[in-house]
């Protein structure tokens, strides 16, 4: 029951972020090993649209280290842990819960032993800037933990770069880059202090190379640059070389021509899907209070209000014109809809 659940899900979420996304790249996921241990480590811009992501791209399903706040009411933490989401404690969440963690690593640690996967997000927290932030050691002490209890596995560590044009949009593009495994069994040493800072700077610079990174020491004037030129954010290695060329050697990406068929399309779609619109404008984006998580609730409006209210517009016209009409209703609303998102 639970892997059709995950099924059911994993289906749905996919078929959600391809309407949400203009575009949507996947690249080098064939190097994901089917049948072995592995652990994700990603770079983390957009709140739960990241897990997202790697859930339903990767190939494999994923148990997700997620930050214990969002587990403060007991039907969302009972929805999050059936997606296998679990929850890790942060000095911010009090000294006292910082314990139960032990348990949450031990789980990791079983769940990598049975040729599962784990996805962490080793820089602690998110944030919408495009720098990659120092690595909390939290996945080095599960990936020790677990080849010290269990010597023999193979578990091997996949970095993860994913990058947004602009996270907080709509519509807004996405690619995710899958890096090389790198064998967890490489950083075995009788001085494991050594390992662990090997094993997190090597892991840095391979989500450096995999999402655009811009030194935290001059942020903003880069990050305008770069807005200036413009870059392809979803090409990260040709934005790293412009940034490390400074600014000498980039490629531009062409600047989108205004449609007015597009903004005539806009205002029509919004005249038919006003009620979820309206839900989304007036009461759930001014609640907000972060901004890496407006695309994580707009998507979740996405996904549930604005079907919704497509199967009622269709009853209506079927209640007031016939089903055939109602059919024929939806299938160019649905195709309109498409349109606006991909073109």
């Amino acid at each position: 029951m639970k892997q059709l659940w995950l099924y059911f899900f994993k289906t749905y979420l996919s078929i959600g972020l391809f309407c949400y996304y203009k575009r949507f790249k996947v690249y080098n996921v064939q190097q994901v090993p089917k049948n072995k241990p592995v652990l994700f480590l990603a770079n983390h811009q957009n709140a739960l649209i990241d897990p997202l992501l790697i859930a339903t791209k990767s190939g494999r399903f994923c148990y997700f280290l997620t930050r214990a706040s969002v587990f403060n009411k007991p039907i969302i933490s009972k929805f999050l842990r059936s997606l296998q989401m679990l929850p890790v404690y942060r000095i911010r969440d009090g000294w006292s819960s910082i314990s139960n963690n032990n348990s949450i690593f031990s789980t990791c640690t079983e769940v990598l032993s049975q040729n599962k996967t784990v996805v962490i997000f080793p820089e602690g927290n998110h944030h919408i800037n495009r720098s990659v932030r120092p690595l909390s050691k939290g996945f080095t002490r599960i990936v020790f933990e677990t080849l010290e209890k269990y010597p023999e596995i193979d578990l091997q560590i996949i970095p993860v770069g994913i990058n947004y044009n602009k996270a907080d949009d709509f519509v807004d593009s996405t690619s995710v880059f899958f890096g090389k495994p790198i064998p967890a069994k490489n950083y075995l040493s009788t001085d494991k202090n050594k390992a662990i800072i090997k094993l997190k700077e090597d892991v840095y610079q391979a989500i450096c190379k995999l999402t655009t990174h811009i030194p935290s020491d001059n942020y903003e004037a880069i990050a305008s640059r770069l807005e200036e030129i413009p870059v392809d954010f979803l090409n990260p290695e040709a934005v790293n070389t412009c940034i490390a060329s400074n600014f000498k050697s980039c490629q531009k990406k062409e600047r989108p021509n205004k449609s007015y068929v597009k903004t005539v399309l806009k205002y029509l779609l919004l005249v038919q899907f006003f009620i979820p619109f309206l839900i989304w404008k007036s009461f759930v984006k001014p609640k907000i209070k972060e901004i890496e998580f407006v695309a994580t609730f707009r998507f979740a409006v996405y996904i549930t209000l604005f079907p919704l209210w497509f199967f009622i517009l269709v009853g209506i016209v079927a209640a007031l014109v016939g089903w055939q009409i109602a059919i024929l209703y939806a299938v160019v609303l649905s195709v309109l809809t498409l349109f606006y998102v991909k073109v």
